[in-house]
């Protein structure tokens, strides 16, 4: 949640708090180097299209290993475009000065910001199910004997999805914090290495679990 005091400025009715302020530069800079990355491409890539296409063809082996090939072709955009968001919003809490600049603050961190993802994933679960199944054959998956389990389920999944990155990424902030102030050299150094590891973990999780969800909304084993 947001207090009053990580307000920048507003534009009319809206507040511009930090966290919005560093998500739209993690989005510019995402657009950048995409368009960089994607200007001019070459039988013989440069750095910049080499590490795109090596990175684009690992998310689509992972994804293809979670959710089926014939999936993960049609979703793959999506899905890829999730992770990479996460995990860069995981990897600039570990920037000098993130969550202490004013302006500059961790977004998946962020209650509001991971439930907007879990939004967005929940409406994406449910319209992928439509799509590959029909209104009809989707309506019948939810009929049986557990109907108000499934329902429940239906609408607790996301959004655990939502607390467990939000939980997760904020806990690990509060921790490093507190080591600083005990331990201001070795654990905190020691903290930063094993974040790299961790912000990995949590951006594999969410996409690995809202794929999961959509194979099963559409169907698939």
């Amino acid at each position: 949640m947001e207090h009053s005091s990580d307000i920048l400025f507003s534009i009319g009715p809206v507040e511009i708090t930090g966290v919005l302020a560093t998500m739209w530069v993690i989005i510019a800079l995402l657009a950048l180097l995409s368009w960089l990355a994607t200007r001019n491409m070459k039988d013989v890539p440069g750095v910049l299209q080499n590490l795109a296409e090596m990175s684009v063809s690992k998310l689509q082996s992972y994804f293809e290993g979670v959710m089926g090939k014939k999936l993960a072709k049609k979703y793959f955009p999506l899905m890829a475009t999730f992770f990479i968001f996460i995990i860069v919003c995981n990897y600039s809490g570990l920037l000098p000065g993130a969550g202490h600049l004013k302006g500059f603050s961790v977004p998946t961190a962020s209650l509001s910001v991971t439930a907007a993802l879990a939004i967005i994933g929940f409406f994406t679960i449910h319209t992928v199910g439509f799509k590959e199944q029909g209104l009809v054959g989707y309506l019948k998956s939810f009929l049986s004997v557990l109907l108000p389990l499934t329902l429940v389920e239906m609408f607790i999944r996301p959004f655990s999805l939502a607390l467990r990155l939000f939980g997760n990424l904020y806990g690990e902030e509060m921790v490093t914090e507190q080591l600083y102030g005990i331990f201001p050299i070795i654990v905190p150094l020691l903290m930063q290495v094993l974040s790299l590891l961790f912000c990995l973990i949590q951006a594999l999780v969410f996409t690995m679990l809202l794929s999961i969800y959509i194979s099963e909304a559409a169907g698939e084993d």
